[in-house]
């Protein structure tokens, strides 16, 4: 039986080589900056067998010293400046993680200007500026590493750029935020509403004070942007990308969609097309047997398709000190095997070259195709359970499947719910205008896209 001595049964003059330690400046000591001091010092020694060389804290900024003393140990040379830290010439590598954007982005270009590595988990700096960022490491010959920026515990950047390395990416889908995925959870299991579901996901941590980002969909834009920058060697303008939140989304649409056979979940979804990309955040019904559609609670998982390997699924917790630091030391133990590699070593661990980079442009989302969910009130209006689907032929929209859901409780929730046929999101609001001159109509409830995720090439 094969037994992996590859660590343990080295022997101690080999377990780390003849190279320094690497030295380490960190920016920002909260969530991620302490689990990322907790795990560089709890695993020193498997860390600096794994990469044949130390990794050493060396010096740390933050805004309030004394409490930073506390996370960093006695070892490490604290400073107020960031900027300073940046430019000492103690340090090999910069890791921020105070998070924000305008500052992190000076001391990113700062650090690299000064030939710097730089490790980050900063999904929005790099999603706003990633472009500038890469071209300024390319220039310099430095590594950008970014595992942590998304789905933490999950290494789908890894995954994407060496694993996936030979095959072309279709589409890459997933539930990137745990926040919403816990809310939505929540709502599907408890029935809950969207504002009682947030105050729980608030007491219990799940949510920050300020769930803006979360709930309106930019931090799951942030992560999709990146993913789809990597998947597709494509320049991803963020302002182009398609955000909605779960703010609309009712208990009542989950227990229709499930009566159809989904789940609604909040999805990133990056997929090309044969002269454009699709980069969009927004809640879709996922077919209850989908394994997207079993992602629970604070969760992340994502889909990937791909010509030759086919289906493949990643799946693990999306947020966490310990866990974002999982991804942050991974980072920090591949520049330390890297660094002293030549550039063209180090390019897989930065984004594509720029000369590689396409310009796809990003499809507008009234332009992008796929099945809808439309929930209509039958209230007072039974005839809508005979005529409507008539009616939505006759405006040519194809209502492949439908049921009449009925409310456990009250009557007056009674709806009729449909899917149908794949059409841009434009295309169906114009064949919709014109029912309104139908006699008994109105407008539907809710309007939400499907995403079947068929596994077959694009």
């Amino acid at each position: 039986m094969f037994q992996d001595s590859s660590f343990s049964a080295w022997p101690e003059a080999l377990k780390v080589s003849g190279l320094g330690a690497l030295r380490v400046g960190l920016i920002g000591t909260g969530v991620v900056g302490s689990g990322t001091c907790q795990l560089l010092a709890r695993n020193a020694d498997l860390i600096a067998q794994r990469v044949g060389r130390p990794i050493r804290l060396v010096m740390a900024a933050a805004r309030d010293l004394h409490k930073a003393a506390q996370v960093v140990g006695p070892d490490v040379d604290l400073v107020s400046d960031p900027l300073a830290l940046v430019r000492h010439p103690d340090i090999d590598v910069v890791v921020e993680v105070m998070g924000g954007v305008t500052l992190a982005k000076t001391l990113v270009l700062e650090a690299i200007a000064q030939g710097k590595h730089v490790v980050t988990a900063n999904k929005a700096l790099l999603a706003e500026h990633g472009s500038e960022i890469f071209a300024a490491a390319q220039t310099q010959g430095v590594i950008v590493a970014y595992e942590g920026a998304v789905a933490v515990s999950i290494p789908i950047i890894k995954a994407l750029r060496e694993g996936l390395a030979a095959n072309r990416i279709y589409e890459v889908v997933g539930i990137v935020n745990g926040t919403t995925n816990f809310i939505l959870t929540h709502m599907q299991e408890t029935g809950m509403g969207f504002d009682a579901a947030l105050r729980q996901a608030t007491a219990l941590g799940f949510a920050e004070a300020d769930p803006s980002f979360d709930i309106e969909g930019v931090d799951a834009a942030h992560k999709t942007a990146l993913l789809a920058a990597i998947a597709f060697g494509a320049d991803v303008p963020f302002a182009q990308v398609h955000a909605q939140g779960i703010t609309r989304v009712e208990a009542w649409d989950m227990v229709c969609a499930q009566a159809l056979g989904y789940r609604i979940k909040l999805l990133g979804v990056a997929r090309q097309r044969s002269e454009s990309i699709e980069v969009r955040v927004h809640p879709a019904l996922v077919p209850e047997k989908h394994l997207l559609a079993q992602v629970q609670g604070s969760m992340n998982g994502i889909w990937v398709n791909a010509d030759a390997a086919g289906p493949t699924f990643h799946y693990g917790a999306g947020a966490g000190s310990l866990t974002t630091a999982s991804a942050v030391v991974a980072d920090l133990m591949d520049v330390a095997r890297l660094a002293s590699a030549g550039l063209s070593a180090r390019v897989p661990y930065r984004s594509v070259q720029a000369s590689a980079i396409q310009s796809w442009p990003l499809l507008p989302i009234g332009q992008v195709a796929s099945r809808h969910y439309l929930r209509f009130a039958l209230h007072e209006r039974p005839e809508l359970l005979t005529c409507l689907p008539g009616w939505l032929q006759s405006a040519g929209v194809e209502v492949q499947q439908w049921a009449h859901v009925r409310h456990p409780e009250n009557v007056r929730q009674d709806a009729l719910v449909v899917l149908t046929q794949s059409l841009t999101g434009d295309d169906l609001a114009n064949r919709l205008k014109a029912l309104p001159q139908m006699q008994g109509f109105a407008a539907p409830a809710a309007v939400w896209r499907v995403e079947d995720l068929n596994s077959s090439a694009m």
